[in-house]
């Protein structure tokens, strides 16, 4: 029985960045021995081991073969006579498929080293195309090394495109698109993401509402980009140039989808885009399973970004209907997750990427004045009921425009 380190630690070392996880591969072991040494056994489809002191993941090495459709279409046999190369060759890319034995050798049976130093994302072999899911695990993986100068080889975008112009990607599970997604929008360059799946087809099976954005023109004064894909791809760069996280990078990428079935003859207005994006947000949730926390996220930004562009406009009283909507008034990290995606909303055009944006401190600073206020700020002896809630109300509108009089701000 021999153990081997396999998979992200052995490639994220290579690559000088520190390994966040280690898995273990285990070849010519049986589940008997792994128990009897104390391993925990996790795995119902295929001999997955808890080592008994660290915790890590022990696999025993196994082959695939396809039986079905889907990611989970497949018979898998692990048994003491697989071998190293049968493991990492059912592997998806080159540069997963390096193993590296207790002496610290490597172990690289398809040249994964040389795509490392070539800064290529590459299939091992054809059996890639048995499972639909790797079109979005190697879309996911441009986002992550697109900061490495990383691209994806030619003959492996031919596959994703193969994958994606059939009916295999419809067998993915919905969680499992949102799993692949979720932490490409946690990467440096989430919009590397979007524009792999939409360069092989992808895009337009399973984010329709975001692929429709692409080729829909905005006025040309506001957007020098014009094109409203463009744009979602320049605010998802933007916000992740200011905070790498998955809820403000859902927001920038559907804040807009309501500019994707604006009628032709009226573009390149989109007048109530808010409005007919909030449908389109939620049923984008509803299929691949959003989380709750970003699905608020989202609907808060696609409702009120116009308003937060527009905050010195506002009557104060307005400011503070667009801050209950907001959630600024509750506890979390909803609001300032808003702001931020507003933020990268407007950064997110050509020219703009560098441009200030008083609106987001103003409306942090309004937020904060007015959250001071309770009832015993306003109550008198014959006050109660609905009318201590009004002068609550009434004292907060006096506090936003207070914050608006204090010259830091334009009038």
């Amino acid at each position: 029985m021999k153990t081997y380190l396999v998979g992200g630690a052995v490639r994220d070392a290579l690559l000088g960045i520190k390994p966040k996880e280690h898995d273990w591969v285990v070849v010519g072991g049986t589940p008997g021995e792994l128990l009897d040494l104390g391993y925990t056994q996790v795995g119902k489809d295929f001999p997955v081991f808890l080592h008994p002191e660290s915790k890590e993941e022990y696999a025993l090495a196994r082959t695939e073969r396809k039986a079905g459709h889907g990611y989970t279409g497949f018979t898998v046999y692990a048994a003491p006579d697989v071998t190293l190369e049968d493991d990492l060759i059912r592997r998806d890319l080159t540069i997963n498929a390096i193993a590296q034995d207790e002496a610290g050798e490597l172990i690289d049976p398809f040249d994964g080293q040389r795509d490392i130093e070539n800064r290529v994302l590459r299939h091992i072999s054809d059996a890639f195309a048995e499972d639909p899911l790797r079109v979005l695990r190697v879309a996911r993986f441009a986002a992550r090394f697109a900061h490495l100068g990383f691209t994806v080889a030619d003959e492996t975008r031919e596959l994703m495109r193969q994958l994606s112009s059939g009916d295999e990607l419809s067998f993915i599970a919905s969680e499992r698109v949102w799993v692949e997604t979720e932490k490409a929008l946690s990467e440096q360059a989430p919009q590397r993401y979007i524009e792999e799946l939409r360069t092989c087809g992808a895009l337009a099976r399973l984010f329709p509402e975001v692929d429709a954005l692409f080729g829909v023109p905005q006025r040309k004064d506001y957007h020098p980009e014009v094109d409203t894909g463009v744009h979602t791809l320049l605010v998802l760069e933007a916000a992740a140039r200011m905070r790498r996280d998955s809820r403000v990078a859902f927001a920038a990428l559907s804040h807009d989808l309501g500019k994707g079935v604006t009628p032709e003859d009226v573009l390149p207005s989109h007048r109530g885009h808010e409005a007919a994006g909030l449908p389109l947000v939620e049923q984008l949730c509803d299929r691949i399973k959003v989380p709750n926390a970003h699905r608020k996220l989202a609907l808060a930004v696609c409702e009120h970004h116009l308003n937060v562009h527009r905050a010195f406009e506002l009557k104060p009283s307005t400011v503070l209907k667009l801050l209950e909507g907001t959630g600024a008034f509750r506890e979390g990290n909803l609001f300032e997750e808003f702001l931020i995606a507003c933020k990268a909303d407007s950064r997110g055009r050509t020219g703009f990427e560098d441009v200030e944006y008083a609106q987001a401190d103003f409306l942090a600073a309004a937020r904060d004045a007015a959250a001071l206020v309770n009832a015993a700020d306003v109550k008198t002896p014959e006050m109660e009921g609905k009318a201590i809630g009004e002068a609550i109300t009434r004292e907060r509108i006096a506090r936003i425009r207070a914050v608006r009089s204090e010259g830091r701000w334009p009038n």
